[in-house]
């Protein structure tokens, strides 16, 4: 087993620190979600804690690592008598894979020997194996959901349920739960985000020094793994001990009315739903205060739990940005303090307070032996601010082409083209308009039945999960079993293997495995229309809230999403295939308007990027979302050009729908024409809203068929 990093040598990352500190000294927190950007030391700081946490007695030969001292009355591997001796071992640290399945997961059940002899022969699974110990999820984003939902139970509850054909097996299943994700990469449902007990964002240091200092430790760290640890071996019992002791502490820490009434008021404030982020927050300012060797919780505790505990429950889409308004919770815990003037912290100062995260400075800090010695430390306040994600920059935004004379950008003449600012028009069309409100869309479906290559809630596709429409021969290992079907299958074979008595012999030819149907996620390809046509702010608005709305429904679908937009006679890839809504949201907002429209371009360069992804992440069904009024004016021969660029996707097989932006009473019906040539359908923006009496799964399905 390699030598893992030094969890004091890691540089900077207090919020990241002390998060999981804090889950090491009182589990029941409920684990910590750390976000952030790609190489900034997540999964260097979980395999470091872990290597932190107290060695933990066990039943010999138990499987669920019970404790000796109090065994599970319920471990399937018992019973085991308490007071019995045990064994001391290493909290284990167990990864779960991005590609595991449920019965990885949450074990398996010897489903021949469960019918044949009776018996609850059963396969732990990873929740087994983390048991007192600690579960990692890198990249917890891009985990399926239904894996994710079993995690987060056990993590809640403290135990896992394996429930199979009648046949049920429960074991404990506490550990410290960690999940690390890239934001770049897709976000977590606000269901799933409610789960995690705390939540972190971390970043790399724009600090020149600390950044060398990162540099120097790692470059030491990977010539003498063994001999770096060394050098940081004092410092990690140190910080081992003082979980230890914190742990000990824990059940004498009081958590006064005053405290109490702040933690209530403050989740009230910041209007968060339900009651687990009160629970959660109590149980985060009991561990820092014992952390700080207290027993009892003070305001700046409750401060600290609430930038720990509330950023990521404040949430309600992907494009609410996280973090607190730090303002109004001072505010908050002021007026829940029960003192007249002065916070607690101008009032009562600490003097002198305890070292390490959440008491002041961070965990010891000190250079190796081929390092500079001794590296100064920026000062830190005495509860350490939790760090907020760099605002990405916006791109420059593309200045309209000019046009005859007298007509404003976005006002076009009888070709549709945009014509010569007025004076003042200009300076009003310098900024891209902005999104009208999101509405519900009405559900867009890819036709036909996928394979269910990507778990999602949009087109019906085969599944792991879903209603059983049939059942089959295993194909590789067994999945859901479709017990009446095995017992059909064995039962004309009884005689002929001598059965006696009692009892169905069953052999691995006889299984049959469940065909389930559900709904799997799409690849919703975009294609707007940014030319000239329709740059008219009050237009654009409107298109940019439909396509706003559509990004919704994908988040919610659990899509990948893209976009291509097109203009001045050009079409380009504002955003390559990502699970990331949110910066496809921020692309659009910013998108810049204006120019001929290259409709052909724009649907050859979609056609380009489908055919890209096709290879990369071919389980993955793609859906073209034309955004446009139909007009194609850029290049020779523009509506011959855009038409045949359009049954060129359709003899792809790609699902289409136009989003017709057509607007005015006199309607040229250009949009409909191109939907027909995609073999899709065409939708108003007013048809688009889930409130419309216009079926458009109904009517994308007709129009294929038609075709």
């Amino acid at each position: 087993m390699s030598t893992p990093y030094p969890f004091t040598a890691i540089v900077g990352m207090q919020d990241l620190q002390l998060g999981l500190l804090l889950n090491a000294v009182n589990p029941a927190i409920g684990g910590v979600l750390v976000r952030g950007e790609k190489g900034t030391a997540k999964s260097t700081a979980v395999r470091a804690v872990a290597a932190l946490m107290p060695q933990v007695r066990v039943v010999p030969g138990c499987r669920f690592s019970c404790d000796p001292a109090a065994p599970d009355p319920g471990c399937p591997d018992g019973p085991h008598e308490p007071g019995a001796s045990g064994e001391a071992r290493a909290a284990r640290m167990v990864e779960l894979p991005v590609g595991a399945s449920e019965d990885r997961l949450v074990g398996a059940l010897d489903i021949e020997r469960a019918l044949s002899e009776g018996v609850k022969a059963f396969e732990p699974g990873l929740l087994a194996d983390a048991h007192r110990g600690v579960l990692y999820v890198d990249e917890v984003n891009l985990l399926n959901d239904h894996l994710v939902d079993f995690m987060l139970d056990a993590a809640a509850m403290g135990a896992s349920y394996v429930e199979r054909e009648g046949v049920s097996v429960r074991h404990a299943a506490r550990f410290l739960l960690v999940g690390t994700m890239n934001p770049e990469e897709g976000e977590l449902r606000p269901q799933l985000l409610d789960r995690f007990g705390l939540t972190v964002e971390v970043s790399a240091s724009r600090e020149t020094d600390e950044r060398v200092e990162v540099v120097r430790r790692r470059l030491a760290y990977d010539d003498d793994p063994e001999g770096f640890a060394g050098r940081w071996a004092e410092d990690e019992g140190a910080l081992r001990d003082r979980i230890a002791t914190a742990r000990a502490l824990l059940p004498e820490v009081v958590l006064g009315e005053t405290a109490l009434r702040q933690i209530a008021a403050t989740c009230a404030a910041f209007e968060v739903d339900g009651m687990r982020a009160d629970i959660v927050m109590a149980r985060t300012a009991t561990a820092l205060a014992a952390w700080a060797g207290r027993t009892d919780v003070l305001p700046e505790d409750v401060r600290q739990a609430a930038l720990l505990a509330l950023p990521h429950r404040r949430r309600r889409n992907p494009f609410d940005s996280p973090g607190l308004d730090e303002d109004k919770l001072d505010e908050t815990l002021e007026e829940n303090s029960g003192e007249t003037t002065g916070s607690a912290e101008d009032d009562d100062p600490d003097p002198d307070p305890p070292e390490g995260p959440g008491g002041g400075t961070p965990p010891p800090q000190r250079g190796d032996d081929g390092g500079a010695g001794e590296q100064p430390q920026p000062e830190q306040p005495s509860v350490p601010e939790q760090s907020q994600p760099e605002q990405q920059p916006r791109p420059e935004q593309s200045q309209p082409e000019e046009g005859p004379a007298g007509q404003a950008p976005g006002e076009t003449d009888a070709s549709g083209e945009p014509g010569e600012p007025r004076p003042g028009a200009q300076a009003r069309e310098k900024g891209a308009a902005s999104a009208a409100e999101p509405f519900k869309t009405r559900t867009l479906t890819v036709p036909g039945l996928g394979e269910g290559g990507a778990e999602g809630r949009r087109s019906r596709a085969r599944t792991a999960h879903g209603r059983t429409t049939a059942a089959r021969r295993p194909q590789g290992s067994l999945g859901k079993l479709h017990l009446s079907a095995t017992m059909q299958a064995a039962a004309p074979h009884q005689h002929a293997r001598g059965r006696r008595g009692a009892g169905l012999l069953v052999r691995r030819d006889d299984l049959r495995e469940a065909v389930r149907e559900g709904r799997e996620g799409n690849l919703v390809l975009f294609a707007v229309d940014a030319s000239g046509s329709m740059a008219a702010r009050q237009r654009m608005s409107a298109v940019k809230g439909a396509v706003l709305s559509l990004l919704l429904d994908a988040y919610q679908r659990r899509d990948k999403v893209g976009m291509v937009t097109f203009r001045q006679g050009e079409a380009q890839v504002a955003l390559p295939p990502t699970s990331s809504v949110d910066t496809a949201a921020t692309r659009l907002e910013s998108l810049p308007t204006g120019g001929r429209t290259p409709l052909a371009a724009g649907l050859v360069q979609a056609r380009e990027v489908l055919r890209i992804e096709r290879l990369r992440d071919p389980a993955r069904r793609p859906l073209l979302v034309t955004v446009t009024d139909g007009r194609a004016t850029g290049g020779p021969e523009p509506v011959v050009r855009a038409h045949h660029a359009a049954r060129l996707l359709a003899g792809d097989g790609t699902a289409s729908v136009v989003v017709d932006c057509e607007t005015g009473p006199v309607r040229l019906g250009l949009a409909g024409r191109l939907a027909a040539e995609l073999g899709g359908t065409a939708v108003t923006l007013d048809e688009l809203r889930a409130d419309a009496v216009t079926d458009l799964v109904r009517s994308a399905t007709h129009s294929r068929k038609a075709a």
